[in-house]
């Protein structure tokens, strides 16, 4: 008699919802789960061996590369990508007025400052960078090159990305 594999069933917390996971294995990764069970493509797989940072999302409040999570593992914890960095607002009249409200200050200045190339690696920066933002208001470069060291971006020599951060730093500075 043969075991049936994949056949399990568990439930992760991701944006704020709960997702039930059905028919897995439990030695599928976070970044398999959220991009082929969940259809969050936001993650990318790249290295698949946590040296890129182009899978990257916060668990717990934490930047993590979900190809090196267990998605069993991550039952009970607060999940959030790419995707799930802001609220949609349902009271949004046009299809224009949702796109723009999803769009993040980071996500803005990425766009604006040229940090966005390729953008195989531009989720994983994004979640970094909100993951740095959040936790402090007014890094150093040294806080930022540290904060993305583990996301590689071939495109655009980082010189784009760091002005970026440096515009969204300096916008939040003058709302305040």
């Amino acid at each position: 008699m043969s075991e049936s594999i994949g056949n399990e069933m568990y439930t992760l917390r991701i944006n704020g919802q709960d997702r039930p996971v059905k028919d897995a294995w439990v030695g599928e990764s976070l970044l398999y789960v959220l991009r082929e069970r969940l259809e969050l493509p936001g993650a990318k797989g790249a290295c698949e061996q946590g040296e890129c940072g182009s899978c990257t999302v916060l668990m717990d409040g934490d930047a993590v590369c979900s190809c090196l999570v267990m998605a069993a593992t991550a039952i009970g914890a607060d999940i959030v990508t790419v995707e799930g960095l802001i609220e949609k607002d349902p009271s949004m009249a046009t299809t224009a007025d949702v796109i723009a409200s999803q769009i993040t200050d980071v996500q803005q200045a990425f766009i604006t400052e040229g940090g966005v190339q390729c953008g195989f690696c531009t989720p994983g920066l994004i979640v970094a960078v909100h993951h740095l933002l959040d936790k402090n208001s007014d890094p150093t470069e040294l806080d930022v090159k540290e904060s993305i060291s583990g996301n590689i971006c071939r495109c655009t020599g980082y010189g784009r990305i760091f002005a970026a951060v440096e515009a969204v730093v300096q916008v939040r500075k003058a709302s305040r």
